[in-house]
């Protein structure tokens, strides 16, 4: 990611890098949260670039949030990225709608990005289904305010999931459509950055489908508040099939179960799939299973005991939040006032 931000024929060159990315407060953060997002968040910090992280609570509510529920889902995922071992003075956190601008440059972008863009988003067809009439305009123009989101801050580079790839691609159109319409070279052309071995985690009951708090099983996912003896139990009991683990990555073709541990083992224990292999293969599922309890476990269990301790204090959590608002808005006041001037906003001085 440095050497492409770095790289002086990048289309980012003249931009410092930056990384930015959110997550929605829709509650019950689950593993796959974990190591798809928020380790490699934590990680990055450590990079020497910038990194801003954000609580998308706008994004949150183009979908029914019972308010009370909002609230507290916002400040339990603040505690996750907080225990996981996010640094507030490292990284700037916040809540989304605590800083305006946000709302105000995604009215400019609904302004460049075309109806026909929108009408491609398969996330929009998802979400709505077959009562596409009665979704908000808020689900149709989500990735407008993603767009908003990242460009606020000139961000360089953003970790995405799979399933954000296409929203990404329309907010690399919408700065250029920008750029190119008002003759200037003013927002970043944003790079995806996906990586790691388990950045999609799939479900303990079938390993075909990724891991989701929506599942109406329980014992279908890790929950970043289940406690050592639910991980352990989870685990213990998650589906599998009867032949031992090969030895080999090509051994695992075909075995969705037991690809999907070999692979939040290997990201647990900050290794590859070769390597667990080669001290696990050959060992029956009674062996691999206490092996992934322990380690889960031993990674896992102080995450949720510091959540517990956060949410205990919420005013721990909102004093976080908004001392990042201030500072996301050092930032973002700039770019959008900046914003302003080339698109031909008349503001006082």
């Amino acid at each position: 990611m440095t050497g492409a931000a770095q790289s002086q024929s990048s289309p980012n060159a003249a931009f410092n890098p930056r990384v930015f990315s959110g997550i929605q407060p829709s509650g019950g953060l689950t593993l796959g949260n974990y190591l798809g997002a928020i380790r490699r968040f934590v990680d990055m910090q450590e990079s020497g670039v910038q990194t801003i992280y954000c609580v998308v609570d706008l994004h949150a509510i183009t979908v029914w949030q019972e308010p009370e529920a909002l609230r507290r889902q916002t400040r339990e995922l603040t505690a996750g990225y907080l225990a996981a071992g996010l640094d507030p003075e490292k990284s700037i956190l916040f809540n989304q709608s605590q800083v305006a601008e946000h709302a105000q440059l995604a009215w400019i972008f609904n302004c460049v990005v075309r109806m026909g863009w929108m009408k491609r988003m398969t996330q929009f067809k998802d979400k709505a289904g077959k009562n596409a009439e009665n979704a908000s305009l808020g689900l149709f123009g989500y990735p407008a305010l993603m767009a908003a989101d990242i460009l606020l801050y000139h961000a360089t580079h953003v970790p995405v999931g799979e399933d954000q790839k296409q929203h990404l691609e329309l907010t690399r159109d919408t700065a250029a459509k920008f750029n190119h319409d008002y003759g200037v070279d003013f927002f970043p052309l944003t790079e995806p950055v996906i990586e790691g071995t388990a950045t999609r985690v799939m479900s303990l009951r079938d390993g075909t489908k990724k891991m989701s708090k929506s599942d109406p099983s329980d014992a279908s996912r890790i929950n970043m508040t289940d406690d050592a003896d639910t991980i352990a139990r989870k685990i213990r009991k998650a589906k599998t099939d009867p032949d031992a683990l090969p030895s080999e990555p090509g051994g695992l073709e075909g075995r969705a179960e037991a690809r999907n541990l070999v692979n939040i083992y290997a990201a647990l224990s900050d290794s590859t799939i070769e390597e667990v292999l080669r001290d696990a293969g050959g060992k029956q599922f009674s062996e691999f299973k206490p092996m992934l309890a322990d380690l889960a476990v031993t990674r896992l269990a102080p995450i949720s005991e510091e959540m517990g301790r956060l949410m205990q204090h919420p005013d721990e959590i909102d004093r976080v939040l908004g001392r990042g608002a201030e500072r996301a808005r050092a930032l973002a006041a700039p770019i959008l006032a900046r914003t302003y001037d080339i698109v031909g906003m008349v503001r006082s001085t």
